[in-house]
């Protein structure tokens, strides 16, 4: 019986573990989607009434033309006359209006054109004991030392700042997103961050 439990259990899990990764993916394009034809919808219907398109198609050329001006704006700003343009209007008007910069930010990490917040994983003497902490380098400064971030499990979007010597901060070859699962699961799956140190010394 136990056994019959524990096969029900593994494949429901499985079947979830692969159904909502899915479902969630979906859901978030269907909500972008949603969202970009209602902002365009006063555009779709100018052109449903006047070429007689269906709305799915009138959606369609109008995401189209969208497309097109960021290329165009985006060919515009790279000439030297369009980033003094943008500059002025960015320095001018939009960086006073609130959540400007923090919005940009982030659309530029999420589209890899800003080098990303954590260069490295790190364990780290952040009382320059025997203490090892997981942690991400953020900043390496001139003089060696580092600047470093020690999230919190299993949260780790909320966390310390240290600004570390050199000699207490030890460079470990694991990605971030590998030690970003072992913050979540407070701890679990350290090992390769303390054998990849181990490897070092």
């Amino acid at each position: 019986m136990k056994k019959l439990k524990s096969f029900i259990f593994t494949a429901l899990l499985g079947g979830l573990t692969v159904i909502l990764p899915v479902a969630i993916l979906i859901g978030v394009f269907t909500w972008i989607f949603n969202f970009v034809t209602n902002l365009i919808q006063p555009f779709t219907n100018i052109i449903v009434v006047k070429a007689e398109f269906k709305e799915i198609v009138a959606d369609i050329i109008v995401i189209a033309i969208i497309i097109t001006l960021c290329f165009v704006i985006g060919i515009f700003v790279r000439t030297r006359f369009g980033k003094c343009i943008y500059a002025l209007v960015e320095n001018n008007l939009l960086k006073i209006a609130p959540g400007y910069t923090l919005i940009k930010e982030t659309i530029l990490q999420i589209l890899g054109n800003k080098k990303a917040p954590f260069s490295a994983v790190a364990l780290a003497n952040i009382y320059a004991n025997d203490v090892l902490a997981t942690c991400f380098i953020t900043d390496e400064h001139a003089d060696g030392s580092y600047t470093v971030f020690v999230p919190t499990g299993p949260n780790p979007t909320s966390g310390n700042i240290f600004h570390l010597k050199p000699e207490h901060v030890h460079i470990v070859d694991v990605s971030v997103e590998d030690a970003m699962r072992s913050i979540i699961s407070c701890g679990a799956g350290s090992t390769m961050l303390l054998e990849s140190l181990g490897e070092k010394i």
